[in-house]
């Protein structure tokens, strides 16, 4: 009889351990360390717990697992790349290239490049700055932080829209952080130097205020968790939790996240209830092999 009754607990203990949500179990390292100078931005996390993150001067693309913290590098850097936002969609990796004035997309099987999109062609630095990603309909969506267009990459070939409406460019980083609506049909997006947050039409760049309670800051990445938006202040250190208003004319800045590992966090991806954050380390003078860089783990704020 005893026997029995330790079989039928034992199985209920493994009905509860396979019936809980992934990434919701122990064991997940709180910091995983990146390549020494490997100078991060973007992540993004894929199927099963992988992530991958890009380095921003050579355009390497690093892959790691979340569960182990180990990884190494997926895609080598290569001359004429850059890496900055980055995006996981059925299985493929699109890669902001910054002052490249390009777009990039890898297999995130076999790391092979897929595609190179043009968005603009520099003649000297600080003309164009392609800062992140996001997929909607009609295609993958790039923001310029110099450039006040939306470039669209689809099966129709690649588009540069004009933004227009509420959004002003001005000096410093502009369009930064980008994320779309779970039915792709409006955008968000972070404007860095002026703490603002704006929808936007995909189809003809009209961007709409979201009018905040305070301003968010050196605003970088972005991420909509049904109605909530996360927004990294990256010299800040902190995310803020912005509660949005049914319409998206409003929202609440509700609360702010900090962690001790974050080191001038610039984006942020989810896996179950946990965020992880890169850390750009941009006050840290990089030193060739020398200065360290990592993903921060830290979880979701609580309450509606």
């Amino acid at each position: 009889m005893r026997r029995i009754t330790l079989l039928t607990v034992w199985t209920a203990v493994a009905a509860i351990v396979l019936a809980a949500p992934l990434g919701a179990g122990g064991g997940f390292p709180e910091r995983i360390s990146l390549p020494d100078s490997f100078r991060p931005e973007g992540i993004a996390i894929g199927q099963g717990g992988t992530f991958y993150v890009g380095s921003i001067p050579t355009g390497a693309i690093y892959r790691g697992n979340l569960r182990t913290g180990e990884g190494s590098i997926f895609v080598p850097g290569a001359e004429g790349r850059a890496a900055i936002g980055v995006e996981f969609d059925h299985g493929l990796l699109f890669v902001a290239g910054g002052p490249t004035g390009k777009g990039f997309v890898y297999s995130a099987r076999t790391g092979n490049l897929f595609a190179t999109h043009t968005f603009f062609t520099p003649t000297a630095p600080g003309q164009t700055f392609v800062n992140d990603v996001a997929i909607a309909r009609g295609g993958a969506y790039f923001t310029d932080s110099i450039r006040p267009f939306l470039y669209r990459a689809g099966e129709t070939g690649v588009e540069a829209i004009p933004l227009s409406g509420d959004i002003v460019y001005g000096p410093g980083n502009n369009a930064n952080g980008i994320e779309a609506t779970p039915d792709g049909k409006t955008l968000i997006i972070v404007q860095t130097n002026v703490g603002k947050v704006f929808t936007v039409d995909p189809e003809t760049g009209q961007t709409n205020e979201i009018v905040l309670n305070q301003a968010v800051e050196r605003g970088d990445g972005l991420l909509l968790d049904g109605q909530t938006l996360y927004v990294v202040q990256n010299r800040d250190n902190k995310v803020a939790v912005v509660r949005l208003e049914p319409g998206l004319a409003s929202g609440t800045v509700t609360t702010h996240l900090t962690d001790p590992d974050f080191d001038v966090p610039t984006t942020i991806d989810e896996f179950g209830n946990r965020l992880y954050a890169v850390n750009a380390r941009f006050r840290t003078p990089p030193a060739p092999l020398e200065t360290e860089y990592w993903v921060a783990q830290f979880r979701k704020a609580s309450g509606p």
